[in-house]
Parts: C-alpha cells; sequence; structure tokens
C-alpha cells in the first residue's frame, strides 16, 4: 500500500490539492507540517500530525517539522473564536525548547536522505522587515481573498471580531512555505482541515513568486463520536509531557475511549496495520466488555509517547483499582491513581500505635458505628493497601504508609478511600 492509499485507508484524508495523490506516488517529497508554541508540551490533539510526519518518514519522504518562533507571536485565528492572549518573547522560547525534545521522539533526525529537519520560522520572520514584506507578500493577496477564508469569516461573524494581528497569519504561513520551499524544495504541506486556507494560500503565492506547483493535503479535525473536541477532558488537555499528564492518566484516557471511537482511533494513533486492527475489530464486535481493542490503544499510543517502562507503570496502577496490589508503587503514584477518590489528611502523631483499624473507618466515614466497623472487618469487606483485613483489633501505624505517605482504604469492591499524613 503506497502512503497516500495508507493515510486514506486509515480516515487520514479530509481535502488535498489537485494532483497530490501522484505527486507522493512519483517523487520522494520534502514535507512540513507547523506547530505553534502555544504551550512548553503539545498535547493528543497535536499527536495526529506529528505522526503524519512519521508515517511520511517510513515511506520514504523527508518530513520537516516547522516550529512558529515567529507565528507564535502572533496566533492563528484559525478554529478560534477569540483572540489569543499573545505570548512573550521569553516564552516562545521556553514553549520552543520543550516541542523540540517531544518532536524528537517521533522522527529520526539524521542525515539521511530522509533525515527529519527541525526548523523555527523565526529565523526568517522576526528578521523581514515590514516594508519588504508588504511588498514582497501582501501585494499578492487581495482583502477579498482573504476574507472569504473560512478562518476569518467565522470571526468576523462573531462578537470578537479579528484583529489586524490575526488578519496576517495566513500571509506569514505563506511565506514559511515559500521560504521552505527555497531552502529544502520543499513541495508538500499538511495539517488539519482548519489549516485548509492557509496551506492553500501558500501554495498560491508560491506559484505567484516561484512560477512553481506546491500541493496540500489536509486531515480531519479529530472529534469524539459525540463530537466533543478531542483530548479534552473535564481536568483539561491531555498533554505528551509526563509532568503535564502523568502516564497513568494518559493511559486511562485511552482506555476509556467510548465504544464508538476506539477502532477509528487505532487507525488514527498507533501502527498497527489492516489486519491486527480488523482483528481487534472483530474482537470488540463479538465481546465488547473485554475491552481488548481498548487495551491495545492504550497500550500503543502510551508505549510510543512513554516508553515501555512507563506502560508497564501505568497497566500496574490501573491494576490497583481492581484489587491488584500495590507492590512496586510509590506514593506519588498512589495519589496519581487515587486522585478522584475522597481524602482525609491527619497529623502523624496519630499513628504512634494509638488508633485502631475500627476508628480509623469510622473518621474516614467509611463506617458510620465502631459496631459497624467490626461487622465490615470480620464478614471480610475492609482492605488496607488493597489486602483484606481480617483483625477486628488490628491498628494503624506509619508502618503501613506508602514512602511514610498514604495509606489506601477500601470497602467492598468499589469504595477506595485515601488517608495521607499531613505534612509529609
Amino acid at each position: 500500500m503506497n502512503i497516500y492509499d495508507e493515510l486514506e485507508w486509515r480516515g487520514l484524508i479530509y481535502d488535498g490539492t489537485e494532483g497530490v495523490r501522484e505527486h507522493l506516488a512519483e517523487h520522494k517529497v520534502t514535507l512540513y507540517i507547523g506547530f505553534d508554541p502555544t504551550a512548553k508540551s503539545l498535547h493528543v490533539g497535536s499527536l495526529l500530525q506529528i505522526m503524519a510526519l512519521a508515517r511520511m518518514q517510513r515511506a520514504g519522504h523527508r518530513p520537516i517539522a516547522l516550529v512558529g518562533g515567529g507565528t507564535g507571536l502572533i496566533g492563528d485565528p484559525s478554529g478560534k473564536t477569540a483572540e489569543r492572549q499573545l505570548l512573550t518573547k521569553e516564552k516562545v522560547q521556553e514553549n520552543l525548547d520543550g516541542l523540540r525534545e517531544q518532536l524528537g521522539r517521533f522522527l529520526d533526525f539524521d542525515d539521511s536522505e530522509t533525515g527529519a529537519v527541525l526548523v523555527d520560522n523565526g529565523d526568517w520572520l522576526c528578521s523581514i522587515g515590514l516594508i519588504d514584506f508588504l511588498r514582497d507578500v501582501g501585494k499578492h493577496f487581495t482583502v477579498n481573498y482573504l476574507m472569504a477564508k473560512e478562518s476569518v469569516k467565522q470571526r468576523l461573524e462573531g462578537e470578537q471580531g479579528l484583529s489586524y494581528t490575526e488578519f496576517t497569519y495566513s500571509l506569514l504561513q505563506s511565506f514559511d512555505y515559500v521560504e521552505l520551499l527555497d531552502r529544502y524544495q520543499c513541495t508538500l504541506q499538511m495539517g488539519a482541515s482548519d489549516q485548509w486556507g492557509n496551506i492553500t494560500a501558500g501554495t498560491e503565492l508560491i506559484r505567484k513568486l516561484r512560477q512553481k506547483k506546491a500541493y496540500g493535503l489536509v486531515s480531519p479535525l479529530v472529534t469524539s463520536s459525540s463530537g466533543v473536541k478531542f483530548g479534552k477532558t473535564e481536568a483539561g488537555a491531555v498533554w505528551l509531557d509526563a509532568e503535564l499528564t502523568s502516564p497513568y492518566q494518559f493511559y486511562q484516557f485511552w482506555l476509556n475511549v467510548t465504544d464508538d471511537d476506539v477502532v477509528r482511533y487505532l487507525k488514527y494513533f498507533t501502527w498497527l496495520d489492516q489486519k491486527e486492527i480488523a482483528a481487534l475489530e472483530a474482537q470488540h464486535e463479538a465481546a465488547p466488555q473485554k475491552r481488548e481493542a481498548h487495551k491495545s490503544l492504550a497500550r500503543e499510543v502510551t508505549r510510543m509517547v512513554h516508553g515501555e517502562a512507563a506502560l508497564k507503570l501505568a497497566e500496574k496502577s490501573s491494576e490497583v483499582l481492581f484489587g491488584g496490589g500495590l507492590d512496586g508503587l510509590a506514593a506519588a503514584d498512589i495519589l496519581d491513581i487515587f486522585g478522584d477518590v475522597p481524602s482525609t489528611g491527619f497529623e502523624k502523631s496519630r499513628f504512634d500505635g494509638s488508633l485502631s483499624l475500627v476508628d480509623l473507618l469510622v473518621e474516614t466515614k467509611l463506617a458510620p458505628s465502631k459496631g459497624q466497623a467490626r461487622r465490615l472487618i470480620k464478614d471480610g469487606g475492609i482492605y488496607v493497601n488493597n489486602t483484606r483485613s481480617e483483625d477486628e483489633r488490628a491498628g494503624v501505624s506509619t508502618d503501613d504508609f506508602k514512602d511514610g505517605q498514604v495509606l489506601v482504604l477500601r470497602k467492598g469492591r468499589k469504595v477506595y478511600h485515601l488517608v495521607q499524613i499531613l505534612g509529609s
């Protein structure tokens, strides 16, 4: 299967300029995708485009990851209902450093013909003079042409309007394409469908300035089956940086996608081939309760983004929710796993040997009375750190706390309560 057919099978082609399929089939192409440094980490919404570069590289083409040190100072209005907050140059530089490190996990930046290139458009955009830019670039765009772009029309129809700053974004991105053509013979720009107007503006500018043909190819915007923007949760965005979204939380995000989305996301976000995904789809249809497709999705993407060791820890952490042991987990892991369950803090002095498990169950409201607490223990319904407690006279000491910080109480199969030592 050639790369265009592969992308088409995966559902990753929304639109393309005329002749792009043939261009990819007949040439070793240099292509680019832009990433604006609006944060120090990319999120899962960017993963589709990162993988697009990686898929192209594996198919024998040369990818360019363009980070927007220049355009990041302006802000792209595409898909936005309001003006972006302008970032300082220092903040943009800080974000750029984070993006460079992340992109290096997915692409091979070697000296081969298909070796990836990392470029900052600030190298040319921050040095070009305004008058030169207006004469050399602005002259080739009519206001009517720019106002017909979907990203511009949507903002003009809204209450916020559109500043002249963001109105010029399409010109800046078009100029990027010209620079990459001149410097690297780049003839294809890819991106999400909301970039279509910016991409076609770039192909037009190349035609006018260089009398050459350039191409564009866009993928669909990723949403859930219910129409919710992909990568957004109640807790916020799902980041690729482990410090912002832990591997466990990342794993859980993929594990909890809806049944309607799981096969589509396997095609979008994994390297599994047609045969492997077809087998998972058949398993899912035959026994959806086993969630084999979900588990494969979570494993594949977590391994790809965070590595094998982080995947194993995430899987181990997931087992804890179903009664698995806490061996090998640190206090930080436990706090991550049980971040949403009720918790109670106690002074360390409470666990000097005088506090009984019965008293603790009452104080944490897992039992309404000491008598009920004793009955729960006697009936085998109380677990300490996921180990059943069978002694009604048991005490609780600091030795029971993971890293001297946290203890997990469980009533029955699913009712959890965290006990934390204050000031630890």
